[in-house]
């Protein structure tokens, strides 16, 4: 992974990235029916957001571009934000005490920064009440996947993927994902209640 980029990206960029996060937050929170308390699981390439390949060309202005509608749009709703962080640390998530307390997630020791995490889980770790956390044990209920940083083994067994309007977010690849409880029985089997 090279050092992160000193040339901060043009306001224009960090700007539509901002509006286009909170665009496909909204959008997928609606679709998959979240509510309070439940995870949305976040995983960003701020390199591929600049048009970059994956780890090579961070930035902390992306992370808070992206880190910023997302914060406010799970914060307005009572949802838990977690965000992965690069290989370099096992793909593990960074959320909120609250998060992993109810969840019962067990927090480790690791500082994410941009070389060794990622600039998005770096910035999610200057919170306050920020702990990582290795896995979510397959307990995240929604997904966006910024830049193909591969997040589906946080979300539960049943993910269903989600066409949003978007298919970007700057020039990184958005992939979207709700999830359902899983669908048992044979040929008697009914799923859906009555009245």
């Amino acid at each position: 992974m090279s050092e992160e980029r000193t040339d901060l990206p043009p306001e224009e960029l960090l700007a539509t990235v901002r509006e286009q996060v909170r665009q496909a937050a909204l959008e997928l929170v609606d679709v998959a029916g979240l509510r309070s308390g439940q995870i949305l699981v976040v995983g960003c390439s701020t390199s591929e957001v600049a048009g970059r390949r994956i780890g090579t060309a961070g930035s902390r202005a992306i992370a808070d571009a992206v880190y910023g509608p997302l914060a406010e749009v799970t914060g307005a709703r009572g949802i838990f934000l977690a965000c992965q962080a690069c290989e370099h640390l096992n793909r593990a998530l960074v959320v909120s005490r609250a998060c992993a307390e109810r969840y019962g997630l067990e927090e480790v020791t690791v500082v994410p920064v941009p070389r060794a995490g990622g600039a998005f889980a770096a910035r999610a770790f200057a919170e306050p009440d920020a702990v990582v956390v290795e896995d979510l044990r397959g307990q995240g209920h929604a997904g966006l996947d910024i830049g193909q940083t591969l997040i589906g083994m946080h979300l539960r067994r049943v993910a269903v993927p989600v066409r949003l309007s978007l298919r970007t977010i700057g020039e990184a690849v958005l992939t979207a994902a709700r999830t359902r409880p899983k669908l048992i029985g044979g040929e008697r089997a009914v799923y859906r209640r009555e009245g």
